[in-house]
């Protein structure tokens, strides 16, 4: 992890090096930027729940916080019903990223619902 002074708070980004379509070697210092250059399936399952909470809380990066959950549920499908209290016990996640959560697994129930009636 490098720590980036981004004005009075400093974030960690976890730098990534990668190579674009020209074959030019690009580091991404937050995986929105990834997700903008090569688009969402790049992107691994931490990376897309760091885009999801925004932000972390006191003392944790977003990133960090992103990585416990996967730690602990192994992938985003092992997330799948989880009661927002389940998620409030990783260290750092509140009542307000805990909902965030559910809310877009939630999104992505119906969705698939809806696809399987199709």
């Amino acid at each position: 992890m490098r720590v980036v002074n981004v004005g009075p708070a400093k974030m960690k980004y976890q730098e990534k090096k990668l190579f674009n379509k020209g074959g030019k070697e690009v580091t991404w210092r937050h995986p929105g930027g990834k997700l903008r250059r090569l688009g969402p399936s790049s992107l691994t399952d931490t990376e897309l729940l760091t885009i999801i909470l925004g932000s972390g809380s006191r003392g944790r990066s977003a990133e960090d916080i992103a990585g416990d959950i996967i730690s602990r549920y192994y992938s985003l499908p092992g997330l799948m019903g989880k009661t927002i209290g389940e998620l409030m016990t990783i260290k750092g996640l509140k009542e307000v990223k805990a909902t965030q959560i559910a809310a877009v697994f939630e999104a992505a129930r119906r969705i698939v619902k809806a696809l399987e009636r199709e």
